[in-house]
């Protein structure tokens, strides 16, 4: 398969003095879901704003290294433009415009679309997903619940027919049944679409569960990567992501311990 993302040796500065991202490297295949895992403040967040272009919205930029999206350098493009090639993010926090309805969110998610027509018949796809959207379509998105509201920041992601979606934190606040059924809606459209996927999760038994390839970030670097199913079976991503180590519980020495012997460094 080919890859239809491609980052290279990346760094990412902020301020012209933070260095966040320092050389990272990751590929993502077409058609496929890939999963970025790795703890607060290890640089998933800033991965993605690197690739989809919002960056400068924080004062970063991308200082070195490569990002092609479908065999194209998109590093420093505007973020207009690469949502006009097909790459759309939906940012952690779900951000909807609270003063306008279901109805009109996902129409402002179609902005760089020529083809009006179609409209009408992707919204009502988007309420086949998401049926609890279709019951409120003429609700304002300010009454919706969080779960309601992260459907709808997703539905809006598709209006814009992405041929990859960038997910960040899609779980963040939600309880447990509802985010099972969001990742159920992440991997049909996924299955149903072709869409490809990079998915930013806290929860790592769950972003692996539907991912086809992982990797862990720490300190704005890939340290560890493979398939979904042999890091669901690597000891230390078992025992510090996914909470199934031999030691019901962890203490902060352990943590430390953790941190000096970096196993997957070596």
């Amino acid at each position: 398969m080919s890859a239809m993302l491609e980052l290279n040796n990346v760094e990412v500065l902020y301020d012209d003095v933070i260095l966040v991202l320092r050389g990272l490297s990751l590929r993502v295949e077409q058609g496929s879901i890939a999963a970025l895992l790795g703890s607060n403040g290890a640089g998933k967040t800033t991965t993605l704003k690197a690739i989809s272009g919002l960056l400068d919205l924080e004062d970063g930029a991308v200082t070195d290294g490569t990002i092609q999206f479908d065999g194209e350098e998109i590093q420093g493009a505007p973020a207009d433009q690469i949502v006009r090639k097909g790459l759309f993010q939906v940012v952690e926090g779900r951000r909807v415009f609270e003063h306008l309805t279901v109805r009109e969110n996902l129409i402002a998610g179609a902005y760089t679309r020529r083809d009006r027509s179609e409209l009408p018949a992707d919204i009502e796809a988007v309420f086949d997903y998401f049926p609890r959207l279709g019951e409120r379509r003429k609700q304002h998105a300010g009454y919706l619940s969080g779960g309601e509201q992260q459907m709808l920041a997703m539905g809006r992601a598709l209006m814009a027919r992405p041929r990859m979606l960038l997910l960040d934190e899609p779980s963040l606040g939600l309880a447990p049944l509802l985010v099972r059924g969001i990742f159920d809606i992440i991997q049909r459209i996924n299955e149903e679409q072709g869409t490809t996927i990079l998915l930013v999760e806290q929860n790592a038994r769950l972003a692996l569960s539907i991912a086809d390839f992982g990797y862990v970030m720490e300190n704005g670097r890939v340290v560890l990567e493979g398939s979904a199913e042999e890091l669901s079976g690597n000891e230390d991503v078992r025992e510090f992501y996914l909470g199934l180590g031999e030691v019901g519980r962890r203490s902060y020495r352990d943590v430390k311990h953790y941190r000096r012997r970096k196993r997957w460094l070596s």
